[in-house]
């Protein structure tokens, strides 16, 4: 009787545990950061959702649940860093369903990171349709955001993939080399999409105003008082793992991203919708 009683104990523990971790891979949480933007007052309420890591995760019929999400945020901007699409399940249709529905809350601004460089066919495609429904594909570029009376310049950067550099500095070297080819001077509020966190040297370097950032899935599995167990790129424990992070005058943001890709779990790290308010305070 008492191996069967805790036989069952273990089961139901089983199926808690299984289906606690089910619930927080689809518990889609909003997290608000606030920046101060004092010496361009103008900019006080501009608000930015960050979009990353997607991975063609589907958030009900037409990604409905996920676009109602976005739209209560009340954004002026979505910004969408990378991954959006998976290497393994590149469904370009699933990606498309919520660009389709954030095009019509605010404008969308776009780059690249790892996986679509590792489906450059599907990403081609991605861009295409991306482009036809208005999005602002900015890798490489750069373009300018009006609001009240200011100026944002929205930097894109590609993804350190896109290039044949082999190594941590060459590829840092192709990141800065990307940024300092887009114009725009310290006297300009700078706001910079880029996949990888772990350049955050190069974007301080750089007198970046903010950057968002994702690519380390919030570490994957997060432990308590510790963080995030592993990241691509930055190996176990990584120091840029989620939140924000500030040094000078630049603040990066890294979202725990939507999706999942090589691991298909999340422990203690639900998906997350990050939104950036600048305040003038």
């Amino acid at each position: 009787m008492k191996s069967k009683k805790i036989l069952t104990m273990s089961i139901v523990f089983f199926l808690f545990l299984l289906g606690w971790m089910v619930y927080q891979n689809k518990a889609l949480g909003i997290t608000e950061y606030q920046i101060d933007c004092s010496s361009h007052s103008g900019l006080d309420g501009f608000t930015i959702v960050q979009i990353s890591d997607f991975h063609n995760e589907e958030f009900g019929k037409n990604q409905q649940k996920m676009i109602e999400k976005v739209k209560k945020c009340n954004p002026d901007m979505i910004a969408i860093t990378g991954d959006f699409i998976d290497c393994r399940t590149s469904n370009v249709e699933i990606a498309m369903e919520f660009i389709t529905g954030a095009v019509e809350i605010a404008d969308v601004y776009y780059v690249p990171g790892n996986h679509e460089r590792w489906v450059q066919k599907e990403y081609k495609k991605l861009c295409q349709q991306m482009s036809e429904e208005g999005v602002h594909l900015i890798a490489n570029h750069v373009e300018t955001v009006s609001y009240n009376g200011e100026k944002i310049l929205c930097i894109g950067i590609e993804d350190p993939d896109f290039y044949d550099a082999i190594g941590a500095d060459a590829k840092k070297e192709n990141a800065r080399s990307n940024i300092e080819k887009l114009q725009y001077t310290e006297e300009d509020f700078s706001l910079l999409l880029s996949h990888r966190p772990e350049l955050f040297d190069i974007y301080v370097e750089e007198k970046v105003d903010v950057v968002l950032t994702g690519h380390a899935h919030g570490g994957q599995f997060r432990l308590p008082l510790i963080g995030g167990l592993a990241a691509p790129n930055q190996g176990l424990f990584p120091k840029y793992d989620s939140g924000i992070f500030v040094e000078d005058a630049t603040h990066m943001i890294v979202s725990r991203g939507i999706g999942n890709s090589i691991i298909p779990l999340r422990i203690n790290n639900p998906p997350e919708i990050v939104v950036v308010k600048l305040t003038a305070k």
